[in-house]
């Protein structure tokens, strides 16, 4: 993701609420709800860093607002970090939720 265009980061924050429910599967909430708080950790990280809402929607809508010629490399850099940090959440919570149903 390190050359992930902003683009390419607003469609990432906009599929989490899907990915989330993919990954979640059918596994009750309070199995895989320490890695939803950390999913919400990176949201806000994301949210302040764009200073919009922390949603991911009104984050992918604050990144679509800069024009190309707008981002400087320290925040285009963070975002990226974050989409990293939330694909891993993703699939630690899929892990999680996979072994709850294996019990």
């Amino acid at each position: 993701m390190s050359s992930s265009s902003p683009s390419d980061l607003a469609v990432t924050l906009r599929s989490v609420p899907r990915r989330t429910r993919e990954a979640r599967g059918d596994a009750p909430p309070q199995v895989t709800a320490a890695v939803d708080a950390e999913i919400d950790e990176q949201i806000g990280i994301a949210a302040r860093l764009m200073h919009s809402a922390a949603d991911p929607a009104a984050i992918a809508d604050a990144i679509e607002a800069v024009p190309p010629d707008g981002w400087d490399e320290a925040t285009l850099s963070s975002l990226r970090t974050v989409a990293l940090d939330i694909g891993r959440l993703m699939r630690a919570m899929a892990a999680v939720a996979e072994s709850d149903g294996d019990d």
